[in-house]
């Protein structure tokens, strides 16, 4: 069984590294858009740049080139795509190009395209549809989220994540390459939940962030994660998904590791910008992609379009974007109506 993973990132990185320990795994290959980084992993055998002190298996091949990496490809070739949510477009638009592309596609990212507001699935099929249609209708889709660190994950510390796709052969595919050691993945069939739970978490992360960074407490804390746990699964409902994916690992799980872990990018913006610091400066120390930054607006947008209140959401919006100070910000939703608890 082969398995490419397209994108050499923290994420994209540990999952290869995982699934070339998998012995059912004939052949796992990380692709690379960078000749250099990948040039850097073939000779040091590690990913520096994102997980420092970790040796790539030998089983795992490293390429900058697309043919290569598709080079003995077939239809049950599971393709992994380990790119951020702004990659995807292009991803799928080279995939298109591929001669045999493979028919099973797993994405890990999480968020929402920022000008549309659209999840990965919608961005996926909408660059789909603009193909060939015995390709877009041939395709299986699915997601793979939850609860997870790259560095903890090429550590093989234990690991527990979802896949969610409406084809059951996808989800059982994916779980033979990955459910195995000190991994553990679950199926699901809610594609909307599992992906508003991803984007949605990171932009609560900021929020929690942000009362940590204020000094805030952990009254606060709890509050904060609780109501936006209710803010994540009124808007999963609205567009179609399932409330108890809200309660599993890719909601709940995922919200309490990316708002309260110290490896988390997230909570880092929220606690960067509490100390004052501008949202330029916050990015530039960062030096990583922060999914909540660039989903934050499109989760507001998208609320407001289904009219759901998601006030913690719109406040780190409008932090982020339209300058309200984070003091300012807890004031403001402080401040608001009292309201019943399951409203």
């Amino acid at each position: 069984m082969k398995v490419i993973f397209l994108g050499a990132g923290a994420w994209g990185t540990a999952m290869a590294m995982h699934a070339a320990k998998n012995p059912l795994c004939s052949e796992v290959t990380l692709w690379s858009r960078s000749p250099e980084l990948a040039e850097q992993l073939q000779i040091s055998r590690s990913n520096e740049r994102y997980l420092k002190g970790i040796k790539l298996p030998d089983s795992l091949k490293v390429t900058a080139s697309w043919s290569d990496a598709f080079q003995g490809a077939q239809q049950d070739t599971l393709v992994v795509l380990a790119t951020p949510v702004a990659g995807l477009k292009e991803m799928v638009s080279n995939l298109l190009q591929t001669n045999d592309v493979p028919r099973n596609w797993v994405w890990l990212c999480k968020g929402l395209e920022p000008d549309t507001a659209a999840m990965p699935h919608q961005v996926i099929e909408r660059e789909l549809s603009k193909g060939q249609q015995a390709i877009a209708k041939s395709v299986r889709l699915g997601v793979l989220s939850g609860p997870s660190f790259a560095m903890e994950v090429a550590k093989e510390m234990p690991c527990a994540l979802t896949v969610a796709s409406e084809a059951e052969e996808l989800v059982l595919l994916t779980q033979k390459v990955f459910h195995f050691g000190r991994m553990r993945i679950y199926g699901s069939d809610d594609v909307i939940g599992v992906e508003l739970g991803g984007a949605i978490k990171n932009v609560l992360a900021i929020a929690t962030g942000i009362g940590d960074g204020l000094g805030l407490g952990l009254n606060a804390r709890a509050a904060l994660l609780t109501r936006g746990l209710a803010e994540m699964m009124r808007l999963i409902i609205a567009m179609g998904g399932k409330p108890e994916t809200a309660m599993g690992l890719t909601g709940v799980g995922d919200l309490i590791l990316t708002a309260t872990g110290d490896l988390s990018r997230n909570r880092q913006v929220g606690m960067q910008l509490a100390s004052g610091k501008s949202l330029t400066e916050v990015l530039a120390n960062l030096g990583h992609v922060a999914e909540g930054v660039r989903c934050a607006q499109a989760v507001s947008d998208l609320a407001n379009n289904k009219k759901i209140d998601m006030p913690i959401c719109q406040m780190v919006s409008e932090v982020l974007f339209k300058g309200v100070n984070p003091v300012d910000a807890v004031k403001l939703l402080m401040g608001r109506d009292p309201k019943l608890e399951t409203h």
